[in-house]
């Protein structure tokens, strides 16, 4: 419904129930990534709600970006980008919640190849260095950009599916998927991404839509400063 994905959560709670972290719980968390984020973005499409040419180029530079920045050391320290991205997210939800728009939201084929490049290659570059998930932190960027809350879940939908591919990609060596929980898992994520989006695209008014959307964002926030001040 958020277009978020969901790996931030699925990733610790299928580790809390025994799943081993780097073999199992990550691979499996980033396959129900896939899986939400295409199957939601399905549906977006459909109902016209997902700007393509803005979702494209951001996505594809997060790919290209992402591992770069894995392989990069720089000197700044890991918990001082979380905490920058945190801010960014408590920021996004504040714009969200106050119904703030920009002057000039980015319109046209120029501007929104500029905005996808230049944002995902940042934010792809980031995303590598930290290990984080991106769904939550590309939201920001295009409410910044002007997308109303609706466009901007669709948008993310698509730069979600296709950055979580190329992750899951990346972490196939080595993975153990166990079928029973592999299928049942995916068939729960399936109904649950094709409800949400289905209701967020035909049912949910805006004002709920910026509300939810708003207090999740609040809360990704408090735990990305939680991790950045209290690492594990």
């Amino acid at each position: 419904m958020l277009g978020m994905g969901g790996s931030q959560l699925y990733i610790p709670i299928l580790y809390w129930f025994g799943m081993s972290f780097a073999h199992e719980a990550i691979p499996l968390g980033l396959a129900l990534n896939v899986v939400v984020a295409t199957s939601a973005s399905i549906t977006y499409c459909r109902r016209g709600l997902v700007r393509l040419r803005l979702a494209l180029p951001f996505a594809m530079t997060m790919v290209v970006a992402a591992p770069v920045g894995s392989r990069f050391g720089i000197a700044v320290p890991t918990r001082v980008i979380i905490a920058a991205f945190a801010i960014f997210t408590l920021a996004g939800a504040l714009i969200v919640l106050s119904g703030w728009s920009p002057n000039r939201p980015v319109k046209g084929r120029r501007a929104e190849l500029l905005l996808g490049l230049g944002a995902g290659s940042v934010l792809g570059f980031l995303i590598g260095f930290t290990g984080r998930g991106g769904g939550a932190m590309v939201v920001p960027v295009l409410l910044l950009a002007g997308c109303e809350a609706s466009c901007a879940a669709a948008t993310s939908s698509v730069i979600v599916a296709m950055s979580s591919l190329s992750a899951l990609v990346a972490h196939l060596p080595g993975a153990t998927f166990h079928t029973g929980v592999t299928i049942a898992c995916i068939a729960a994520v399936l109904l649950g991404s094709q409800l949400g989006s289905r209701f967020m695209a035909g049912r949910l008014p805006a004002h709920r839509l910026r509300l939810i959307f708003g207090l999740v964002l609040i809360g990704v926030s408090l735990l990305l400063l939680k991790s950045a001040l209290l690492p594990a």
